[in-house]
């Protein structure tokens, strides 16, 4: 059994979703912070991955990245670089799916935050980025770390922008979602159930290890 998908795999959820963390925590505070009307307005651009079919995706982002497109023949021609069918071109097709999932997220979390935490951090003569960082941050980490995994369990599962522009190819583009359909398609059920099994249970691990790190303490009885 080649394992080359598992660890593609995973470098690719583990990197996409090292992108959308910071990303996604970035977007999510200033469009908090938005007017209505802008807020509304992105909130439609960012969510649309979320609910447009996987397949429309990358094809909108072949429509960008392939060679004879904008981007994609700009970078080929500077720099030599195709941005589809590499294993990393999953990246762009896996970062744009599970976007949305951690902006909106932790967008919920930033606007159920206490604000007179931060006025009150304010009157004491605390930075903007001490109130972020040891204020906002620890008091929204629960919304923030569920966005995170979900995020990274979409994206290890991702299959029809993936498919789209990084196509298919052994030991150099195959991830567990395109190797389990090419299984399926060559009558080989019972090695693509094993991937199945694998796919299941990497994200059943990364479920119930969430559910551990939120479990909060149970508060003493007694005295105070």
């Amino acid at each position: 059994m080649d394992l080359f998908p598992l660890w593609n795999s995973l470098r690719i959820a583990g990197i996409s979703t090292v992108i959308i963390f910071f990303v996604g925590i970035f977007a999510a505070y200033y469009i908090a912070k938005a007017p209505r009307i802008v807020k509304g307005v992105l909130d439609v651009v960012l969510t649309l991955p979320l609910v447009l079919p996987p397949t429309v995706v990358g094809y909108l982002l072949l429509r960008v990245l392939g060679p004879k497109r904008i981007l994609g023949a700009w970078v080929l021609s500077a720099f030599g670089l195709k941005l589809t069918m590499t294993w990393w071109s999953a990246i762009f097709a896996t970062t744009v799916v599970i976007f949305p999932l951690m902006y909106r997220t932790v967008r919920g979390a930033f606007e159920a935050f206490d604000e007179t935490l931060a006025w009150s951090g304010k009157t004491l003569g605390l930075s903007n980025s001490f109130i972020f960082w040891r204020i906002r941050m620890p008091a929204c980490r629960q919304g923030i770390l569920a966005g995170t995994v979900l995020a990274f369990a979409r994206a290890l599962g991702e299959y029809g922008a993936t498919s789209m522009i990084a196509g298919y190819t052994p030991g150099r583009t195959a991830t567990i979602s395109t190797t389990v359909y090419q299984l399926w398609r060559t009558d080989n059920d019972a090695l693509a159930f094993r991937w199945v099994l694998v796919n299941v249970a990497i994200s059943a691990v990364v479920l119930l290890a969430v559910n551990f790190l939120e479990k909060r303490k149970t508060p003493r009885k007694g005295g105070a």
